[in-house]
């Protein structure tokens, strides 16, 4: 049944998704932007969890009119521990004051397992499965402050590990504020409730994040604090530095 609705929620999100790629196509643009970052600890988009070692990151979005395919890739330097995630996103509403977006994605988590095999014991790197959809609408309060809830919900393909997962977040960006000398300054204070096979958490997260207007090098930290949970392997509080190197590119398809 729970697979039967994500499939009828993606077929939606494709159909509309291909209409729009239809539209205008030669004045529209390609917009492909992103990141590449270096941090202490790896931190998930879920940010309960995290590898627990220096990490690199890497994210980027093509977006062509209201559709965009959002790869996000975070691994630990010897490349054992991390998540793939291929985010396929529609932004079904975009106004002046209010906007909403939907996705799915395909996903792998990879994770340290000890094997025993003919008396021998050893680590291999395990493949975990995952699908999940979001729907994300927000409120534009001012030209730096919108706010937000924001619903995840993902399913696992396989019977070890974690199978159903919600995550509900109420979020508030508050984004380039300037703080002089062309310095800027965002901060997103996040309240969110997970709950992971039926263990239940609520937590504080906050993202802040430190960018000069010509530069592409930006300093972010993600913090993560319990209120209450009895999800295992939780941690009491998490936090990171990441170093982040930015690009943008735009393309038009010339008639």
């Amino acid at each position: 049944m729970k697979k039967g609705i994500l499939l009828v929620f993606s077929t939606i999100l494709f159909a509309t998704a291909h209409a729009s790629l239809l539209q205008d196509t030669t004045t529209k643009p390609l917009n492909i932007n992103g990141g590449i970052g270096l941090t202490n600890n790896g931190i998930s988009i879920i940010p309960t969890f995290s590898l627990n070692a220096p990490a690199a990151i890497f994210n980027f979005y093509v977006r062509k009119n209201r559709f965009s395919f959002d790869p996000d890739i975070r691994a630990t330097l010897d490349g054992r521990k991390g998540s793939m995630v291929f985010w396929f996103r529609y932004r079904f509403i975009q106004g002046k004051k209010f906007n909403l977006s939907a996705g799915i994605h395909p996903a792998y988590n990879l994770a340290l397992r000890t094997v025993t095999e003919a008396g021998k014991t050893w680590d291999i790197t395990q493949a975990r499965r995952f699908i999940a959809y979001e729907i994300a609408p927000s409120f534009v309060v001012s030209k730096h402050v919108s706010i937000g809830p924001y619903l995840l919900r993902g399913m696992g393909l396989q019977k070890d590990g974690p199978v159903s997962t919600y995550f509900v977040a109420f979020n508030t960006n508050i984004t380039n504020i300037p703080i002089g000398n062309q310095l800027k300054f965002s901060w997103t204070p996040q309240f969110y409730y997970l709950n992971l096979d039926k263990q239940e958490g609520v937590y504080m997260a906050n993202i802040f994040r430190l960018s000069h207007d010509k530069s592409p090098f930006s300093l972010q930290s993600v913090m993560n604090k319990e209120i209450k949970t009895n999800i295992k392997g939780s941690q009491n509080f998490a936090w990171n530095i990441i170093l982040n190197y930015s690009f943008a590119h735009q393309y038009t398809r010339k008639k």
